[in-house]
């Protein structure tokens, strides 16, 4: 079992940046790929991008490619998603996910989630 919990959201003004956390439990979450995904009002679940077990591959959706980098620290369970030059539509719950069994950008491979961690960029 892995338990995560985002962290770090909050209320930002556009082209700035942001640093999420996604603070995992569990002994075996350093063999588990981590995807972050984000949901905007009205909208469905998206992927923002994703990341492997050991850090070694990365991939990320067109809209936040250049922009944000996903790493993570397996010592410290945990997983970043830092976010430059935010935008207004990137304004979203956002949420991380582990699967043992899968990386990439379908939701539905994942099968842990967190709670969310909203962030809202104005204008």
């Amino acid at each position: 079992q892995v338990q995560l919990v985002e962290s770090g959201g909050g209320l930002v003004q556009a082209g700035a940046s942001l640093t999420l956390a996604c603070a995992a439990s569990g002994r075996t979450f350093s063999s588990h790929a981590v995807g972050w995904f984000r949901q905007a009002p009205g909208k469905e679940r998206e992927a923002v991008g994703s990341i492997t077990w050991s850090g070694g591959n990365t991939f990320y959706v067109d809209s936040v490619e250049g922009r944000f980098t996903i790493s993570r620290d397996n010592a410290k369970n945990t997983v970043y998603l830092q976010m430059n030059s935010l935008k207004p539509e990137d304004t979203a719950v956002y949420y991380c996910a582990a699967s043992r069994t899968y990386w990439g950008s379908r939701s539905s491979g994942y099968d842990y989630w967190g709670q969310g961690t909203q962030v809202t960029v104005s204008s």
